[in-house]
C-alpha cells in the first residue's frame, strides 16, 4: 500500500505591537509562521524570496501599520564589485581566515558573542543571553545552516557569521566579532567574504536582512551595491535618495 503525506496548511499570526527598536517613536508589529515538518527547507527559501527573515524555526516579516522603512535587500553577486573602501578592508583582513563549520554552539563563541553585545548593544535584548539562548539562536535552524568562524594566524576566534544556505544565495543571519578588531572593519570583512563564497557556489544573491530608512544600525547594508529591494511587486533596483523621500512623505 502507497502512503502519501499530506502537509498541514501553513499558518501565519501576527504579533502584538511593541515598541520599534529602530526607529524611536513607532511602533513595530510583524507576520510570523514557524517552519516544521518535511518542507521546512522549501517554505523558508519561498518566503524568503518575498521578504522574509529566520529566527530560530520561525520566519517573519514586518507589517507595520504606517510605515514601509524596513525593506529586505540582497546584493546581486555576478554585477557586485568591491569599492575602494572595501578593497582595504580585504587587504586588513588578509591574515584572517574563515572555516564554515555546523550549528554548534561553543563557549568558545560564546564568549566573543558576548564580548560583542557589551561593546556594541548594551541595553538590547541580545546583550542578557546567556550561553542557552546563544545556543538556541545557533542550533534552532530547520534548514541549511553554517556557522562561519573566522579566526586571524594565531587561531584565535574574532568573528562568527550564522549563515542560512538557499537555493539561490546565502542568507546572513547575524554576526558578531571581537570589539578590538574594529578598525579591521571585520563586519564588513564577513559580507565580503560571503559575496565571495556565493560566487564560488554559483549562488545569484546575498541576502542582507532589512535596510531601515533612517536607522544608522542598518545603513551600513546599502555599502554593498548592487542592491535591490523587495515590494509588493516584486524585487526593484534599490535607490537611496528615492527610497528615503518615500518614506518620509
Amino acid at each position: 500500500m502507497k502512503h502519501s503525506i499530506t502537509q498541514r496548511p501553513t499558518s501565519f499570526f501576527i504579533t502584538a505591537p511593541l515598541p520599534c527598536p529602530y526607529l524611536d517613536g513607532r511602533v513595530e508589529r510583524r507576520m510570523v509562521t514557524e517552519l516544521s515538518g518535511v518542507d521546512s527547507i522549501s517554505l523558508h527559501d519561498t518566503l524568503s524570496r518575498v521578504g522574509f527573515r529566520r529566527s530560530h524555526s520561525l520566519v517573519y516579516a514586518p507589517i507595520c501599520h504606517g510605515c514601509s522603512a524596513c525593506l529586505a535587500v540582497r546584493t546581486i553577486v555576478a554585477d557586485f564589485k568591491p569599492s575602494s573602501s572595501q578593497r582595504r578592508v580585504l587587504k586588513l583582513n588578509d591574515n584572517v581566515f574563515a572555516e564554515e563549520k555546523p550549528t554548534k554552539a561553543t563557549n568558545e563563541q560564546y564568549e566573543l558573542f558576548s564580548r560583542y553585545q557589551d561593546s556594541r548593544h548594551t541595553g538590547g535584548d541580545m546583550a542578557t543571553m546567556d550561553f542557552y539562548d546563544y545556543q538556541a539562536l545557533v542550533e534552532e535552524t530547520p534548514v541549511d545552516t553554517s556557522m562561519i568562524e573566522f579566526r586571524n594566524e594565531d587561531g584565535v576566534l574574532v568573528g562568527g557569521c550564522l549563515v542560512d544556505i538557499m537555493a539561490d544565495g546565502l542568507s546572513a543571519v547575524y554576526s558578531f566579532f571581537d570589539p578590538k578588531y574594529h578598525k579591521n572593519s571585520l563586519g564588513t570583512y564577513m559580507i565580503l567574504w560571503l559575496m565571495e563564497r556565493s560566487g564560488q557556489l554559483n549562488l545569484p544573491y546575498v541576502y542582507l536582512g532589512y535596510w531601515i530608512g533612517g536607522s544608522q544600525k542598518m545603513a551600513y547594508k546599502d555599502k554593498f551595491q548592487p542592491l535591490e529591494y523587495f515590494a509588493a511587486d516584486g524585487w526593484h533596483k534599490f535607490d537611496k535618495k528615492a527610497l528615503l523621500a518615500a518614506d518620509s512623505r
